[in-house]
């Protein structure tokens, strides 16, 4: 293939021009913001999963409270119906009076016992409340350390969107510059080579596989025409000859 040394040329420039747009993409897709967003998600995960187990046991234990409450009151009024048999005595053999005041007695152990339970499930009830308020406030505190970072990373993306908006349109410019059958030749040879399809010759080495091109190479390549596209034998990609080439 043949083309004109200045041509040849424009493919440093859109060579430089798609090595930025590599450095972007993969500047874009390891911002420092994905993994910590990443590892702050998974925190706040884990607590909201805490908080919501803290909210059902506050819960659970509030009814708990409410039905021991209602036991106790239960008793308490059974106990004071009793209590005003008791007293009246109306009607009651001695017997009946005795069995009474065994209830009564009965009643207000049953009740004192309640009562226990009562205060025991207002204990756990209160600290499910602290776990629950607790684990609420390290909840904010995560999501917005979560929303500064997707700030941040959304912000450093949309800097790098740009910039790479611009290179792309004066990638296109050049390319639109550079004849059809080169341009092709490049593009292919980018995609094989791991985004190199064209290199600088400086100082007889290729720019693009870093190697020193021997002397049979070098010949070779003193010998083709100003408007020959040559090719590196190691590499085989584009060799860009300059006034620094070194032939």
């Amino acid at each position: 293939m043949n083309a004109a040394p200045a041509d040849q040329i424009r493919l440093l420039d859109l060579q430089a021009l798609d090595t930025r747009l590599g450095q972007l993409a993969h500047k874009r897709t390891t911002l420092p913001e994905h993994a910590e967003i990443a590892s702050l998600e998974a925190d706040l995960t884990q607590h909201r999963d805490l908080l919501v187990a803290a909210q059902t046991e506050e819960s659970d234990t509030a009814r708990e409270q409410t039905k021991a409450e209602q036991d106790v009151d239960q008793v308490r009024q059974r106990a004071a119906r009793d209590q005003q048999r008791l007293d009246t005595g109306v009607g009651m053999s001695a017997k009946d009076l005795e069995n009474l005041q065994r209830e009564v007695a009965s009643l207000a152990k049953r009740q004192g016992d309640l009562e226990d339970v009562v205060l025991e499930v207002m204990e756990r009830r209160e600290s499910a409340q602290e776990r629950v308020t607790e684990l609420t406030g390290r909840v904010e505190s995560v999501q917005a350390k979560v929303n500064d970072a997707v700030a941040r990373r959304d912000a450093a993306v949309a800097e790098i969107d740009a910039e790479a908006a611009s290179v792309t349109k004066e990638r296109e410019i050049v390319s639109a510059s550079v004849p059809a059958d080169l341009l092709k030749l490049y593009d292919r040879l980018r995609e094989k080579q791991g985004g190199i399809g064209a290199a600088r010759l400086n100082q007889r080495r290729c720019e693009g596989c870093r190697l020193e091109l021997d002397i049979t190479e070098l010949n070779e390549v003193r010998a083709a025409a100003p408007d020959q596209v040559v090719r590196c034998e190691n590499c085989s990609r584009i060799l860009v000859r300059t006034s620094e080439s070194g032939l």
